[in-house]
């Protein structure tokens, strides 16, 4: 098992009569990008803001990188960087100034700062926009030097909390490229959002939270299969159909079989696998087969078996 950069066990929130984070476990593992992925108000942000430190719990611990919330919490919050969703930014002072300037507040200095400087600007490419004042910039560029405002200090554990809202497609390829760049360099991320293709993109593992509670968790495959999903497959083919519906039946891991006015329509286990061994029953009994399409149940399914609600409801 990989080394937790990490730990959360049972932490807690409540407001009033309302508890917002009810007992929140997880594990982040170093390299892993883990989504925490709910609807606005399940309590990630409040989540996030107790594991960095910066909203106190009523109950459980945060460890990062074996440092205790608790117990040492300046050796903890030095290990992680958090990028919130509202912009820290000073628009008065150009994208290097502010960099500079959130260095210092890290400890760092002198040759040492110049070259995380010039190294962030890298990561979130705005290299050539350095000298530039923050309030020249587009809502897109702002997030991604808030995401390298928390990078400065090579922390092990980053923690994004919807980094993408407000921005445009360019801009969110764009920070989903620097993410995915940051993961396959080792570092630990945890990414929340209420995008389901976001959590698809970027996270090894997944967990889905509702009404403060991490209900799952798991990969994509394992989210799925935990709820027996199906993959949908519809064959279009011409022939005998009622024959290659019974053959396609017949084979392991296919629940349902129909022929279907152009075509044959099959909910199975792991359809992707199933491709050849369909093409090879096609084959068997003299259909010709026009098109394949195959439908894989998503992070929106699972959410949606699990709570009887949409995603984004």
């Amino acid at each position: 098992m990989q080394t937790a950069i990490l730990e959360v066990r049972g932490i807690r929130k409540r407001y009033g009569e309302r508890l917002a984070v009810d007992g929140v476990s997880l594990r982040v593992a170093t390299g892993e990008t883990y989504g925490l992925l709910g609807p606005n108000g399940a309590g990630k942000t409040t989540t996030i803001s107790m594991v960095c430190g910066l909203l106190a719990r009523d109950a459980g611990d945060v460890r990062v990188a074996g440092h205790s919330m608790n117990g040492d919490a300046l050796a903890a919050k030095a290990a992680l960087g958090y990028v919130p969703q509202d912009l820290a930014l000073y628009p008065d002072l150009s994208a290097a100034e502010n960099l500079r300037f959130f260095g210092q507040l890290y400890g760092l200095g002198g040759a040492r700062l110049k070259e995380r400087v010039g190294a962030v600007l890298d990561t979130v490419g705005l290299r050539d926009r350095a000298r530039e004042k923050v309030s020249a910039f587009s809502g897109g560029m702002k997030r991604r030097l808030n995401i390298g405002a928390a990078l400065l200090h090579s922390p092990q554990l980053l923690l994004l909390d919807e980094p993408t809202v407000g921005v445009d497609p360019q801009t969110r390829s764009a920070i989903f490229e620097a993410i995915e760049e940051l993961g396959r360099a080792g570092k630990a991320i945890v990414y929340t959002t209420h995008y389901m293709e976001e959590a698809e993109r970027l996270c090894d593992r997944v967990g889905i939270i509702d009404q403060g509670r991490i209900i799952a968790e798991g990969t994509r495959r394992e989210l799925v299969a935990s709820i027996g999903a199906c993959d949908r497959v519809a064959v279009g083919a011409q022939g005998d159909l009622a024959r290659l519906a019974a053959a396609l039946r017949a084979l392991a891991g296919v629940e349902s079989a129909s022929a279907v006015a152009e075509g044959v329509e099959l909910l199975c286990r792991d359809g992707r696998a199933l491709l050849p061994a369909i093409v090879a029953e096609a084959t068997a009994t003299h259909a010709r087969i026009t098109s394949l399409e195959m439908m894989e149940p998503n992070l929106e399914t699972v959410f949606l078996r699990l709570t009887g609600k949409a995603l984004r409801e």
